[in-house]
Formats: structure tokens, C-alpha cells, sequence
């Protein structure tokens, strides 16, 4: 297996060098996936950096941590850190407190003699270290999975509702044929040039009068019909052959049975697209459920990674931890219906 991996990874044009074409695909290919996952696993690596590791300039691209010497006399392991003497050497020193610009150091195999030692001086001895606490201390202390389920509430009622409105939308202005049906259409999709910020206040006192502040349904339902969905489904819908509605109906089908027996099965395609955009925005989603959402009980994960800026210091290391566990399920779902993406895009007409 790995061989022909291999094989079909290292191919060329030419078997016996290298043309100018395979430099050039293998260049083109490599800065693609590094543009492409360059910032997740940047992002992945500094997650497991302490917030210490993640204020240092320049940066580190691996997780660092300084190494710590039990020293007598003393009762905390101390600092340890690498200084090139005045007359050249390099040492092993231990700081015991910083004043300004010099530090107090001392040799752990000598904890009798005290130096002051410049800080431009020195440089830490750090070792590959991933700080775990990074996940486990939110998941401990900031209630962590009740911010889950809520999203995962969220997300997949949200999901199931846009699926069933849009579709719906769709067969009716694919299937029929009615006076007005590309004058709909056409007020549908232009919905899309109106943003959230103009219709946010009008939705808020709809929503506020039925009572669903602080509510997860206050978050759901107002987005339930998204244009975009109408649109992809209803042009994926027009492939469908009408030979199979008509024979349906001489078959003295409901409308009801052409929609959910035939019509839905055979938009699966387009369905799963429509699904992996619906999980994308509901779970991404923040400025919506922060006008709708004031107590804590009832909050998203994305409020939740909120949580963790404060009025003076923004908690980053608990942040981009927190940022990697909110995208596996968005990953995971995209996993398994990526294969569909290529089919209910082409199908639809969509560009």
C-alpha cells in the first residue's frame, strides 16, 4: 500500500528525469497545502503553548518549555538558563528573581555562589514540552461540555429544520409550474444582498415577543430558510426527470409521497451539501446567539470561548485550545460527506 502511494505520489512525466512540468506541479501542489493547513497546525501546535511561550517575539513554531533545577536552599524548582560569561564561556545558571535588567543567578552544582548576570545575556534552556492543561483546565472550570450541547442542540436542530424548509421551498418552485414562480425565485435570492446587521433589530423584537430570549429555539428558527439553500436544492431538483412525477401521480401518489419517497431520495447530493453549510454556520455562528443569548446556562460554545477575555488579558492559551476542539466536529462531519460536495455542486448549476 504504501509503495503505490508512493508511486502515485513521486510520478513524473518522464521516467528518466525530471521535467520542468513535474518542478513546477510539485511547487504549485506544496505551497498549496501549506497555505491550506499552514494556519491549522500553526494554530494545533500553539494551542500546547503556555501563555508565556505565546507572548515570546520571534515566535517558536514548536511547543518550548523551559526547564526547571531543584537547587538547595531553595523550595521551588528554579529557571534554568543558558548565559555566555564575560570571558566567553557558556554556563547553566538558575535565576533566583529578576530586578529590572539584571537577574540574580546562581549554579545549581554550586548554590553557594550568587551572580548578577544581564538579562540580554542569557537565553532559556527550554525542552519540547505540550502544555495539557491547556485543554484540561476549560473542560474543568469553564463548563465546557454544557457549552457543547447546546451548539450540538443548536446545530443539528437547526440543520434539520433548514433542510426540511429549504427543500420544501425548492420542490415547490421546481416541481409546479405557477404564475410568478422565477418572480419568487428572483425575491428569494436577492435576500442574499440584504446583511444580518439591517434586519438584526427588526428579528430581535420578533423574537422578543415570542418569548424566545435566552432560548436556544430564538437561535434556531429565525435562520431556518436560507436562500442559498432554496437556490442549490431547486437547481439540483430541475435534473430530476419529470417522467418520474408523472409516473408517480398515475400511480395516485400524494404530493406529499412524491416529495418524501421520490424527490428527497434522489436529492440526497444536494441535501448533504446543504447540510455541511448549515453545520458550518450554525456552528461558527456569534453574533446572533450573543444579541439572543444573556445567561450563561444557555450559551454556544462560541460565547463560551468569549469566556475567556477578560477586561485587562486575554486567556489565549485556554482560546486556541479551546478553538481546536470546536473544529473536529465541523471536520469530522465534513469527512464523512465531502465525497458528496463534487456531485451536489455540479448537479445544482452552482459556480
Amino acid at each position: 500500500m504504501m509503495s503505490r502511494i508512493a508511486s502515485f505520489v513521486l510520478r513524473r512525466r518522464n521516467r528518466r528525469k525530471l521535467h520542468w512540468t513535474d518542478v513546477f506541479t510539485y511547487v504549485y501542489l506544496f505551497l498549496g497545502v501549506a497555505l491550506m493547513f499552514g494556519p491549522v497546525v500553526w494554530l494545533v501546535l500553539s494551542s500546547f503553548k503556555t501563555q508565556a511561550a505565546l507572548q515570546e517575539f520571534p515566535p517558536t513554531f514548536l511547543p518550548l518549555g523551559q526547564i526547571s533545577a531543584e537547587v538547595d536552599g531553595f523550595e521551588d524548582p528554579l529557571p534554568l538558563y543558558s548565559v555566555t560569561m564575560a570571558d566567553g564561556t557558556v554556563r547553566e545558571l538558575a535565576q533566583i528573581r529578576r530586578i529590572g535588567i539584571m537577574a540574580q543567578m546562581v549554579d545549581p552544582a554550586n548554590p553557594q555562589e550568587k551572580l548578577q548576570i544581564p538579562i540580554a545575556g542569557r537565553e532559556p534552556v527550554r525542552e519540547f514540552r505540550l502544555a495539557i492543561e491547556n485543554y484540561t483546565k476549560p473542560l474543568q472550570q469553564f463548563s465546557f461540555f454544557r457549552f457543547l450541547r447546546n451548539s450540538v442542540v443548536v446545530t443539528v436542530g437547526a440543520t434539520i429544520i433548514t433542510l426540511l424548509i429549504n427543500s420544501m421551498a425548492a420542490f415547490g418552485l421546481s416541481i409546479y409550474e405557477f404564475r410568478g414562480r422565477n418572480l419568487t425565485l428572483g425575491f428569494i435570492i436577492g435576500t442574499l444582498m440584504i446583511p444580518i446587521t439591517v434586519i438584526l433589530v427588526p428579528v430581535f423584537l420578533v423574537v422578543t415577543e415570542l418569548g424566545m430570549v435566552n432560548s436556544l429555539w430564538g437561535v434556531i428558527l429565525p435562520g431556518a430558510a436560507t436562500p442559498t439553500g432554496v437556490f442549490l436544492l431547486r437547481q439540483y431538483m430541475l435534473t430530476i426527470p419529470r417522467d418520474l412525477i408523472d409516473a408517480a401521480r398515475m400511480d395516485k401518489a400524494s404530493e406529499w409521497s412524491i416529495y418524501w419517497r421520490v424527490v428527497m431520495p434522489l436529492s440526497m447530493p444536494a441535501l448533504a451539501v446543504l447540510a455541511i453549510f448549515s453545520v458550518m454556520w450554525r456552528w461558527n455562528e456569534f453574533l446572533w446567539p450573543l444579541v439572543v443569548l444573556t445567561r450563561n446556562e444557555v450559551y454556544t460554545l462560541q460565547l463560551g470561548l468569549n469566556a475567556f477575555q477578560g477586561e485587562l488579558q486575554v486567556q489565549w492559551h485556554f482560546v486556541l485550545a479551546m478553538t481546536v476542539v470546536t473544529l473536529l466536529p465541523v471536520t469530522i462531519v465534513f469527512a464523512f460527506l465531502q465525497r458528496f460536495i463534487t456531485t451536489g455542486i455540479a448537479s445544482s448549476g452552482m459556480k
